[in-house]
């Protein structure tokens, strides 16, 4: 059985999905992008702003669920450019504790939804 998660502190879904869906003990979660969840704005014009953005909406989801990082086990990071990934990575590493950074893979890509640098989603497993 599953269980949508939603929250109003990460941006509203702009399609025919959900923030993210809990199933047994693992909770999956769509891509993320810099969208700010008061206004519906992106806040693209910094990548590190972009990234912070990012990972924040994936903090508020988390949180919804009763999660953190620490419970995360993968992430797919999805960007623009490579030439970007130093920068995104310098954001990405501050949210998880090296020991206990979760898999991932990092994917260039030639466009994203609302042409950001950006996206990440995330799997995380509830103890």
């Amino acid at each position: 059985m599953k269980k949508i998660i939603k929250t109003k502190n990460a941006p509203a879904p702009i399609g025919p999905y959900n923030q993210a869906i809990f199933t047994g003990n693992m909770l999956f979660i769509s891509g993320q992008i810099a969208l700010n969840p008061e206004t519906g704005e992106l806040e693209t014009g910094n990548l590190k702003k972009e990234t912070t953005r990012v990972m924040e909406s994936l903090k508020a989801i988390l949180t919804e669920a009763g999660l953190n990082f620490e419970h995360v086990i993968k992430t797919s990071i999805f960007i623009s450019d490579m030439n970007n990934f130093a920068e995104i990575n310098e954001v990405y590493g501050s949210y998880f504790q090296p020991e206990t950074a979760p898999a991932r893979e990092t994917v260039e890509v030639a466009n994203l939804p609302k042409f950001v640098n950006v996206e990440i989603s995330a799997i995380a497993v509830k103890d």
